[in-house]
């Protein structure tokens, strides 16, 4: 019996390849890149033009995928706000491409979205509340949601905010918290601004889990946990033995930021944790978790998994 195939895009960052890795033993993973070459030991990769849905839906079918994952996007919200046809075409447009594509295929759709579509006031927000978002990338992100339902009200589509080990080309924010503390350099974060974090690795669990109980629509897969940046990186330092003295902290409002953020990104899970029947973790069990992924080598196997841009 053959596996379950699975097309990963955004295949050179962060979630889609901690996904492939978690994944590669049960499915057969194909990462779709584009600027970048990767390699990952059980994984395949192509190179598709996301731009053209007719193309891509070509491409699709003849890889015959189970399920597409799309990951692939403008994440630097910044970024964004400079270059808002950018943000659009490769946070909106994009998205709707590979819905198209996979419907052309009969494959299951998983999307992943944001916590940054909620307005400046409130915290843990739900599935229920409505979006307002003030920046270009909460925009577009929020675009993409509707343009994915409207295409296949079948997908799942899942908000969240995840870390985990990343490259030589892209650190997640664990990343630059532990490499700067073990490097000695002093770092300050926000006390003033609030997520839900969630392990890459658990987020996958939880999208397959999700999946297999026939969910579609939006579900927040996030931790258990509101918490402030500088407290997350606090607990990091303690689990890391690293020294929470070169932390300190700052208020998101005291900083001249280009694109406006939210104070209050914490999503509340409750509805995937009705569906699955168990907690998703809180912050300490995903640390935990991340300090047992280095022991096993994840961090090495990703910090040569990507070349540099073609």
């Amino acid at each position: 019996m053959r596996k379950k195939r699975i097309l990963i895009t955004g295949g050179s960052g962060l979630l889609a390849l901690n996904w492939a890795i978690a994944m590669r033993d049960v499915w057969d993973v194909t990462l779709v890149t584009h600027h970048h070459s990767v390699q990952v030991r059980g994984v395949k990769t192509c190179s598709f033009n996301l731009d053209s849905p007719m193309e891509l839906g070509s491409q699709f079918r003849q890889l015959k995928p189970d399920l597409v994952v799309h990951t692939a996007g403008l994440t630097s919200v910044d970024k964004c706000e400079r270059s808002p046809n950018l943000a659009h075409h490769a946070n909106a447009e994009i998205a709707r491409n590979v819905v198209l594509a996979a419907i052309a295929c009969d494959a299951s759709l998983i999307h992943i979205s944001t916590d940054h579509l909620f307005p400046d006031q409130g915290s843990l927000f739900s599935e229920v509340n409505a979006t307002a978002p003030i920046n270009q990338y909460a925009r577009t992100k929020a675009l993409a949601e509707f343009w994915v339902q409207e295409v296949n009200p079948s997908a799942l589509v899942i908000r969240t905010n995840f870390f985990g080990w990343g490259h030589q080309n892209r650190q997640s924010f664990s990343d630059w918290i532990i490499q700067g503390l073990r490097a000695g350099i002093p770092l300050t974060l926000f006390d003033d601004v609030f997520f839900t974090p969630i392990l890459v690795d658990a987020l996958v669990l939880y999208a397959h889990a999700l999946l297999d109980a026939g969910a579609s629509g939006i579900f927040h897969v996030v931790g258990d946990e509101r918490i402030s940046k500088y407290e997350f990186a606090l607990k990091l330092a303690t689990r890391f033995n690293l020294s929470a003295e070169l932390i300190s902290r700052q208020k998101l409002r005291d900083v001249q930021l280009l694109a406006p953020r939210p104070h209050d990104m914490s999503l509340d899970n409750s509805k995937a944790r009705a569906l699955l029947g168990h907690s998703l973790g809180t912050v300490d069990n995903f640390l935990h978790s991340l300090q047992d992924q280095e022991r096993a080598g994840r961090k090495f196997e990703l910090q040569s998994a990507v070349g540099q841009p073609q």
